[in-house]
């Protein structure tokens, strides 16, 4: 597996990393933990050395997962997780990023981590009520204590990341990016490579859309969070299809898999970029590893610029109430 910097950091990981919170939170069901368990051990065999969680994946359970299967590891890679919402009875309930939040709810990631230090601790969406820069403090305390190695923040906007980054250097910023959401080429990848921070798309399959999966009959059970989403209706299914078709095209001509050309895509735009598909299946991690062995080529790269900036994606990424929490 090939490495990749995150910008100016110096935190070295895998080129494709492993988004984890699938796994426990999100897409139906939890799985069975020790099959997941085996899962991401697998992983860390072929080559992945970057792996993110939150506490809020479960919550709770997605970080004592991560925890537990890279325990014998713990020294060979880099684990992410993200702070800033509050917790009761088991849900989530409303953001809180105030300082003496964040000082204390490190304590519980680290526990359920077992480690003495978290590699990359996210802001996982910008709290309205309180300023970036006392966020950008408290974490900057907890990199001082050495319980904190880098940070970053999730879903914000190019002013916030600017004002964090003032404060303390961000090592890194995590948002969806994929050729079936590209929004973040508008400002925020200029932005990245201004100020050295690296990038992490999440969703860089489009929640699944992208490997060609789904059809506009597919139903969705009421815990996959993809049940109320606009993109993921029956009419935008059917209508975005024209997305797949391009997918297929290239994937024919480079004899991989649909799901591989999206990865590699997003692997060719930038040398700081590192996708965290998910997945809870073995051969899904070896296709999606497989990736990194795709080259695009410029005239390849070229021609899906071409022929994506000609086709109009139906239906908003998340709910109006939802997309109010980013900063995209």
């Amino acid at each position: 597996m090939q490495k990749r910097k995150l910008g100016k950091s110096g935190l070295e990981v895998s080129a494709i990393g492993l988004g984890c919170m699938g796994m426990s939170y999100g897409y139906g069901p939890a799985s069975d933990k020790k099959e997941m368990v085996s899962v991401i051990r697998d992983a860390v065999e072929r080559g992945v050395t970057f792996f993110d969680t939150a506490e809020v994946y479960g919550p709770y359970t997605n970080e004592e997962l991560v925890g537990e299967a890279l325990l014998p590891f713990r020294d060979e890679v880099v684990i992410a997780t993200k702070f800033g919402f509050n917790i009761q009875d088991g849900k989530q309930a409303g953001m809180n990023s105030r300082p003496e939040h964040i000082k204390k709810v490190v304590e519980g990631s680290l526990k359920r981590l077992k480690t003495e230090a978290i590699d990359l601790y996210y802001q996982h969406r910008v709290d309205p009520d309180v300023p970036i820069e006392e966020v950008a403090g408290a974490v900057k305390d907890l990199i001082q204590e050495g319980k904190v190695k880098h940070w970053g923040l999730s879903e914000a906007g190019v002013k916030t990341i600017r004002r964090a980054h003032a404060v303390h250097p961000l090592a890194a910023v995590q948002s969806e990016y994929s050729l079936w959401w590209r929004r973040p080429e508008e400002e925020l990848i200029p932005t990245l490579e201004e100020l050295g921070i690296g990038f992490v798309p999440f969703s860089p399959l489009g929640k699944g859309y992208l490997t060609g999966k789904f059809k506009a009959n597919t139903a969705f059970e009421k815990s996959d969070l993809r049940s109320i989403l606009p993109r993921f209706t029956p009419e935008a299914l059917d209508a975005n299809q024209v997305l797949v078709d391009l997918l297929e095209k290239v994937a024919k001509q480079k004899n991989a898999t649909l799901s591989q050309v999206a990865i590699a895509w997003l692997l060719a735009q930038k040398p700081w970029i590192v996708p965290i598909p998910g997945t809870r299946k073995l051969d899904r991690l070896e296709e999606n590893l497989g990736a990194i062995n795709v080259e695009l080529t410029a005239e390849n790269l070229r021609e899906i610029h071409a022929a994506t900036t000609k086709i109009t994606l139906i239906g908003d990424r998340y709910p109006e109430k939802l997309e109010k929490q980013t900063g995209l």
